[in-house]
């Protein structure tokens, strides 16, 4: 069988990585953000000593590297991502599923549609798969925002946005901290899980915890709702005991006060490794003058990804939805 461009790219990426990788003794991700430094600039660092150098000038001379498309860039990059993920990361750094962002760039699609240019900011970028995902589908004039705090990831981002000729400009900070950044028409993020270390910073929020530690992903929440436009739009991924937590109530009437609920499409079970990890998409819509909540909120339960028909079958009644959501 013939290899497909994503394989022979991402058996590059791996291969290279994996020599950098022998001969520095550093952890895969960070050899994995030399190779793609290299494979950007086309030239080896000066840096780097002679035998290392020899065989990464040897690896460039076996690559055409104008010869992919920026989709299979963007592919074989999040295969050779996931491999360096398996081994160090802990759960919150896992990247979002290609399927889950594709999902996240066609909803994003729908509810910018009516305007010609627009801003998009994700705050919690990790290796910015979602990100360039959702920048690949949307078809206006984009200024585009990320911010992540983790070094490795956010190097990992910003080389993943080069080579696949993305603009973005990059925040290297704790995203529940202020930002430069004027309001936003469209926030996208795949919400990270888990307590925000913070106290002090928390008590700033209305979503801070009554006692303890606050909930990260409801404080990403409020903090993206602070920098979107009146009347723009946010789509999270967030997990599915979201709003069924200790501290859901506050999360809830905080919703209802800032936002419209515009949809939640539920993800399929088969998606994830256990039913702790299942997932859903959040769609909000920033509360503003002229502004309305839909008659009644796209809810959707998807079915199986690999299976077509249904999920061509809630394409279709997602697109009918989003007609009259428009008119």
């Amino acid at each position: 069988m013939e290899k497909t461009n994503v394989e022979l790219l991402y058996e590059w990426i791996d291969n290279t990585t994996q020599i950098i990788q022998q001969h520095e003794n550093e952890p895969y991700l960070d050899s994995l953000a030399i190779t793609m430094e290299t494979l950007f600039y086309q030239t080896i660092s000066d840096d780097m000593d002679d035998i290392l150098s020899h065989k990464l000038q040897n690896a460039l001379s076996e690559i055409n590297f104008s010869a992919y498309k920026i989709d299979e860039i963007r592919k074989a990059i999040q295969l050779a991502t996931l491999k360096g993920m398996k081994d160090s990361t802990q759960q919150q750094h896992l990247m979002t599923p290609e399927t889950v962002a594709l999902l996240v760039g066609y909803l994003a699609d729908k509810v910018t549609k009516e305007k010609k240019q627009i801003s998009v900011f994700d705050p919690a970028s990790g290796t910015g798969n979602l990100v360039t995902t959702v920048l690949g589908q949307l078809k206006q004039d984009i200024e585009a925002f990320a911010s992540e705090v983790d070094p490795t990831l956010i190097k990992l981002s910003v080389l993943n946005a080069n080579l696949q000729k993305k603009n973005i400009e990059f925040f290297h900070q704790d995203s529940l901290r202020p930002f430069l950044l004027d309001p936003i028409d469209l926030v996208v993020a795949d919400l990270p899980v888990g307590y925000y270390p913070d106290d002090i910073r928390a008590n700033d929020f209305k979503l801070k915890a009554d006692e303890g530690h606050s909930y990260a992903h409801h404080l990403f929440i409020e903090q993206s709702m602070n920098y979107t436009k009146e009347g723009g739009y946010l789509i999270f991924v967030i997990p599915d005991f979201l709003f069924d937590s200790d501290q859901s109530d506050k999360l809830h009437s905080y919703i209802q006060e800032y936002a419209h609920i515009v949809g939640v499409l539920r993800l399929p079970e088969s998606a994830f490794k256990s039913e702790k990890n299942i997932k859903s998409i959040l769609i909000l819509q920033k509360k503003g003058q002229d502004t309305s909540a839909p008659k009644q909120p796209l809810l959707v339960n998807l079915p199986s990804f690999k299976n077509t028909n249904g999920m061509e079958d809630i394409l279709n009644q997602m697109n009918a939805w989003f007609t009259t959501y428009h008119n």
